[in-house]
């Protein structure tokens, strides 16, 4: 397949990059400044032209997005420009020119509120339950999800939540740094999601590609833990010597509202479930150690 992937310089898109040339697949990489997403006649234009090439265009995979979840409470016309307008930009010129685009999106479009199932206990949210944002960030992702869904029956959108990689800033080495500087980090034990290893994320989303599958999905790390939970078994897998003690939301309160459940599963037959997070952060880990060892960032 030749794929355009755009937002190629992110977290997400080193690791696509990666995971498409392993499968053997022609890839364009883009990101700022070869595209802004925020420009139509630019995007329709890199798209027509990529389709009049030689070889055609099999799929577009927009890795972009305004990620400052806190800055975006105060820049909501500049974030509301890139994941909701840029997406659509990016759905209606592949639209256009009949090519499949896959959009990624978040957990933040829930509003927090943990669906129950038959015993009355919280269960994963699926791609059917009802959003809900509570930040703008949240709000311009649901608002990309709607836009990039009603421009093309052919196009997917994919819900992840609590992503990290080697090639961005991330909470697993946020934490590994403060565990190298104190005794002992302050984790939130209120809130509750599905760690997802970019590194996992990618082939994942590239088999969604391939197998045509459409509409709305939700991919992370099997399972569901705390932020707390997630820091002590980070520290227990990079065989780290950090107490983690546990605080509330309130306690490290932030610009934006965090969701207190953003656990995700799909409900779909045609969705290959994910490795349990546990097994994304020793991949991160074995990653961040051959990164390290290669010199690389």
């Amino acid at each position: 397949m030749r794929l355009l992937i755009v937002g190629a310089n992110g977290m997400l898109g080193h690791d696509v990059l990666r995971a498409g040339e392993r499968a053997g697949h022609e890839l364009v990489a883009v990101d700022l400044p070869e595209i802004d997403i925020t420009d139509p006649v630019a995007v329709r234009e890199l798209l027509e032209r990529l389709r009049g090439e030689e070889g055609s265009l099999d799929g577009v995979l927009n890795c972009a997005a305004w990620t400052d979840v806190d800055g975006a409470e105060s820049k909501r016309e500049l974030a509301h420009a890139v994941n909701a307008d840029g997406a659509g930009n990016l759905a209606r010129a592949a639209a256009a020119i009949g090519v499949p685009l896959l959009h990624i999106s978040t957990d933040y479009v829930f509003d927090g509120t943990p669906p129950l199932d038959a015993d009355g206990r919280p269960r994963p949210y699926v791609e059917s339950d009802p959003t809900g944002p509570r930040s703008v960030y949240g709000s311009t992702k649901l608002e990309g999800e709607r836009q990039v869904l009603g421009a093309c029956s052919e196009h997917t959108v994919v819900r992840t939540a609590w992503l990290y990689g080697v090639d961005g800033p991330n909470f697993v080495a946020t934490m590994l740094r403060l565990a190298g500087e104190r005794d002992a980090v302050q984790v939130v034990d209120d809130q509750v999601g599905s760690p997802t290893w970019s590194g996992h994320l990618a082939p994942a989303v590239l088999g969604l590609l391939e197998r045509r599958v459409r509409g709305l999905v939700h991919l992370t790390g099997a399972g569901e833990v705390s932020w707390n939970g997630f820091a002590r078994e980070i520290f227990r897998q990079a065989e780290v010597s950090c107490r983690v003690q546990a605080a509330t939301s309130e306690q490290m309160a932030r610009p934006a509202p965090r969701p207190a459940w953003s656990a995700l599963e799909s409900e779909r037959d045609d969705v290959l479930p994910m490795p349990p997070w546990q097994d994304g952060l020793a991949g991160y880990l074995a990653a961040r150690a051959g990164h390290s060892l290669s010199g690389d960032s």
